[in-house]
Formats: C-alpha cells, sequence, structure tokens
C-alpha cells in the first residue's frame, strides 16, 4: 500500500487517500465517503474473494471506478477482471510512472492502456454471461449470495443482515431466477468461480 500511496499522492493536489484493510472496511469508507471518485482493490485483499470483491463494489458504489491491483499478472485473471468491471489491472510489478499513466486515464474518464487479452475463447463468453447475470442483483441480493456461498442457512443470514427469514427467501428466489440456477448449491458453484488462487500462498510441494 505504501507504493500505491506514493503513486496516488503524486498525481495532482488535493487528493485525499483512504487505508482500508479488507473488503468490508472499504465498503465502510466508501459508504461514508460518497464523494470517492476511485477504489484501487487488491484482487487478494481479505474478505474479497477474488472477483467476487469487485463485483461487490461494483454493485453497491456504481459511480466509483474500481482499479484492480494484483501481483498475478496473468493475462486471463486481467481479462477477468476487466470483463467483471474494472476499469483498469494494474500488476504490482509496474513502475510507478506506469500506475500513474493508468490512473490518470481512468480519472480523466480515458480508456488506460490495456493489454492484448484474446477473449475468443468459451471461457470468455462464459465470464461475460455470469457478469451480465451478477449485474442484475441488487446489493442486497449479493450479499444474501455470498453468505449463501458461505454455506450460512435462510435464518443465519436473516441474522446476520438484521432482515427478516422471509424476505432472505425472497432475495433467493430471485437470485436464483436471474443466475438461471435450481438451488442454493449452482449458486454457490458459480459463486466460487470468481474465486482466483494467489500465486503468493502457493506451497511448492
Amino acid at each position: 500500500r505504501l507504493a500505491l500511496v506514493q503513486a496516488v499522492g503524486n498525481l495532482e493536489e488535493d487528493i485525499e487517500i483512504i487505508e482500508a484493510d479488507g473488503l468490508d472496511s472499504a465498503r465502510d469508507v466508501l459508504g461514508r465517503r460518497p464523494y470517492i471518485d476511485l477504489a484501487l482493490l487488491d484482487l487478494h485483499m481479505p474478505g474479497s474473494h477474488g472477483l467476487m470483491g469487485l463485483v461487490t463494489l461494483r454493485s453497491e458504489f456504481p459511480a466509483v471506478a474500481v482499479v484492480m491491483i494484483s501481483a498475478n499478472d496473468d493475462p486471463l485473471v486481467m481479462r477477468r477482471a476487466l470483463t467483471f468491471g474494472a476499469a483498469a489491472f494494474i500488476p504490482k510489478r509496474s513502475s510507478i510512472a506506469e500506475i500513474q499513466g493508468m490512473l490518470r486515464a481512468v480519472i480523466a474518464c480515458e480508456n488506460p492502456p490495456r493489454p492484448v487479452l484474446h477473449d475468443r475463447s468459451s471461457e470468455a463468453a462464459h465470464d461475460r454471461e455470469v457478469a451480465k447475470r451478477l449485474a442484475s442483483l441488487s446489493p442486497q441480493q449479493l450479499r444474501v449470495l455470498g453468505l449463501v456461498a458461505e454455506g450460512l442457512l435462510n435464518k443465519q443470514i436473516a441474522d446476520r443482515l438484521e432482515i427478516q427469514e422471509r424476505t432472505v427467501k425472497a432475495h433467493m428466489s430471485a437470485v436464483f431466477e436471474r443466475l438461471e440456477v435450481r438451488n442454493r448449491t449452482q449458486a454457490s458453484t458459480l459463486l466460487r468461480s470468481l474465486e482466483i488462487t494467489d500465486p503468493s500462498r502457493k506451497v511448492a510441494d
């Protein structure tokens, strides 16, 4: 985060930088500061669960541009992040000048430089369809879906979100319909497809 603070702080004058150490704290910051224009989201930030963090922020705060940051510069991962709504993807190996160039383009509502990513595969088409379905969910429906993926029952979800159990059931019916799945298992499987392995946490055999 120190390098990012340095890069962002030198972009222009009068920039306010607020740090968050997890997805929940990032959502809290964005919720309390509606004037925020840009969020830099680490792909493997605690609580983010791969691309689900990106989908969540784009749903709850559509006016905020979300730029993904990651040490994982696999072209497939980069393409998936852009498909699911990232304004740009910045590999951590990028120089400060490169980071600043990308961020200036995003802030100016211009198209930042993007790597050449071939997306003619069936996987790319599947991602685009999943992204479209997830975008049709409300923020609350996404929260319910995330808790379903964690294995929580309707009563537990209701307690966590402080809503009635029948409201959870109504959300689940809408989620199933919009995601075109039949049950909780299929919904959870679809959500887990957004998870991406952190290469820094792989253990050598």
